[in-house]
């Protein structure tokens, strides 16, 4: 088994179920390639939530580069009540397209290999 044959999601590795962001990664790479159709199959949060986390990240490392204070989290940008009606909305669409790919809608359910499977696949023939 490569290193590259290693799935990189904990929750598909250990429960044998896919996560609410399985195919973000994906997604974002398709996106940032351009290819829009190929992201929505990945993930149909992907257009939403991609240049929602770049924002996000894009800030925090731009108050790094430029040495801003860090500011109480009380007072902070995220603990907004806009920014918590953001997040929590976001947090029940990914929920709710989670469970549908369950259901079989969104290209799903998605396909994924546990820590189980890919031992017992890799098991020779006749060992316990």
């Amino acid at each position: 088994m490569a290193l590259s044959d290693t799935p990189l999601c904990p929750t598909a590795l250990v429960f044998g179920v896919p996560c609410p962001g399985c195919g973000l990664t994906r997604a974002t790479l398709a996106l940032a390639r351009g290819d829009l159709r190929a992201a929505l199959g990945f993930h149909p949060l992907a257009p939403l939530l991609v240049p929602l986390l770049a924002f996000v990240f894009g800030q925090a490392l731009l108050d790094y580069v430029r040495g801003t204070p860090p500011v109480s989290p009380a007072r902070a940008w995220w603990a907004k009540r806009t920014a918590i009606w953001l997040a929590s909305t976001l947090l029940v669409l990914l929920v709710t397209v989670w469970l549908a790919r369950f259901a079989g809608y969104f290209g799903g359910p998605v396909a994924v290999e546990s820590f189980h499977d890919r031992v017992t696949r890799s098991a020779p023939a006749g060992a316990p």
